[in-house]
């Protein structure tokens, strides 16, 4: 089955040589559009996560327990909004419009802190507003994405779709830590933002050079919040996906707060080594995603997703192992990092083309927005419980029980139908939302 609009422009590209190493679904402009804006804003993103910290330390002098709450501010709208936004999202005709609005909203949001500290009136507080008010607009934006993909991409190549998607996201983890440090560097950290607001800005540009035709608006009004929330726990597939994910994100989480303060009071490691270390989880995100495809198909997308949920966190075991001189720690965490970026890959690629096939068209933000409200949830959860549990027992301590947590994830599929998926099921266009 092909969705609407998203193969007729495939079939009129013509095969020249300079199209020909392009993957098939860059050669049709409307998804390389689309592709092209989410990498833009995917490289301001990691721009903004190395600055606004920077900030926040060195122009308003926050301490360990304001870091937190910094964090926390940018999450805390999946708890509170992922549901409403995917209900009201599929009520609106014109998704696209919406991510638009949400691009230039979140442009203008970041611009006003290098403004702020321009005039010497940069405070904690409006930290944590730009970072509350960008995190509601992520989550506004992401919930009209899955509609929007399912337009362009044709089902059987929703994991070719999400390979290019995801592949897009771990090369700019890879590159965007570097850029950010370079202009940090030679423009000052708030300086650097204006690079994040001007990648808002292109993403907006390029999506609004595509008029993919996009599924129909719900118009039932009952039961709209509720909708999500029943496909998900009737829907075998979903609710089997939703445990797995939601344990791994808990327990990982415990594992990223924790991480750095392990890496360099506990293994003496210098920040740029550390650097280094966390940008080789990016490189192996970028071979996961390169390798998904061929993965599914020889194994089946089922237990793509499966081994994903174990080759994610086993790696991270050799976190609390290391131990010893410098250079056996860094091999060390090295491939911890660099294998467990590859099973991210592999879990996010599998997942989200599952998702794609198996969600209604006129269900999909509202499953989209209640799969967020808990995966998503997790992840603040996770870090104060990781915070509070190292208190108590010590970090290596606890790393052991986070990392054996998250390892557990893969249980939940095993007694579900998600293993014995080879194949992508069929897409499903409409369901009765109650």
């Amino acid at each position: 089955m092909t969705a609407p609009g998203a193969s007729d422009s495939l079939a009129r590209i013509p095969e020249s040589p300079r199209r020909r190493w392009l993957p098939e679904l860059l050669r049709d402009t409307v998804f390389r559009r689309y592709w092209t804006g989410q990498t833009v804003s995917g490289l301001g993103d990691q721009v903004s996560a190395l600055a606004i910290p920077l900030i926040a330390v060195t122009a308003v002098h926050a301490n360990a327990a304001q870091m937190g709450y910094l964090a926390a501010a940018m999450w805390l709208p999946n708890l509170l909004f992922a549901l409403h936004a995917g209900a009201w999202a599929d009520r609106r005709s014109h998704r696209r419009r919406v991510m638009i609005a949400a691009d230039l909203g979140r442009a203008a949001l970041i611009a006003t802190i290098p403004l702020a500290y321009a005039f010497n009136a940069l405070t904690l507080l409006q930290l944590y507003a730009v970072a509350f008010a960008t995190g509601t607009l992520a989550v506004l934006f992401d919930v009209c994405t899955a509609p929007l993909f399912v337009a362009m991409v044709p089902s059987e190549q929703y994991v070719e779709g999400n390979s290019l998607v995801s592949g897009s996201r771990a090369m700019t983890q890879v590159a965007g830590p570097s850029i950010g440090g370079v202009l940090v560097q030679l423009l000052s950290a708030p300086s650097a933002l204006l690079a994040d607001a001007l990648s808002f800005i292109g993403s907006a540009l390029f999506q609004s050079r595509i008029a993919p035709v996009e599924p129909p608006a719900e118009l039932k009004t009952g039961g709209q919040l509720a909708a999500g929330r029943r496909f998900i726990t009737g829907s075998p597939i979903m609710r089997a996906a939703l445990a797995a994910t939601a344990t791994v994100n808990l327990f990982t989480f415990m594992v990223s707060a924790l991480f750095i303060l392990y890496a360099t009071t506990t293994l003496h490691l210098s920040p740029g080594l550390l650097g280094v270390v966390l940008g080789t989880g990016a490189v192996g995100g970028l071979l996961g995603a390169l390798c998904a495809g061929p993965l599914t198909k020889r194994i089946g997308v089922g237990r793509t997703f499966l081994l994903g949920c174990i080759v994610f966190p086993a790696p991270m075991l050799l976190i609390p192992a290391a131990h010893g001189p410098t250079p056996i720690v860094l091999g060390l965490l090295f491939t911890a990092e660099f294998a467990s970026g590859v099973g991210m890959m592999w879990l996010d690629i599998a997942a989200g083309s599952i998702f794609a096939a198996v969600v209604p068209d006129n269900l999909r933000s509202r499953v989209f927005g209640a799969y967020r409200t808990v995966n998503f949830g997790m992840r603040p959860l996770g870090s104060l419980a990781g915070g509070a549990l190292a208190s108590t027992i010590g970090l290596r301590p606890t790393l052991w029980v986070a990392v054996i947590g998250a390892l557990a994830s893969f249980l939940w599929l095993l007694p579900s139908p998600v293993p014995g998926l080879h194949q992508l099921p069929g897409a499903t266009r409409g369901a009765e939302a109650d």
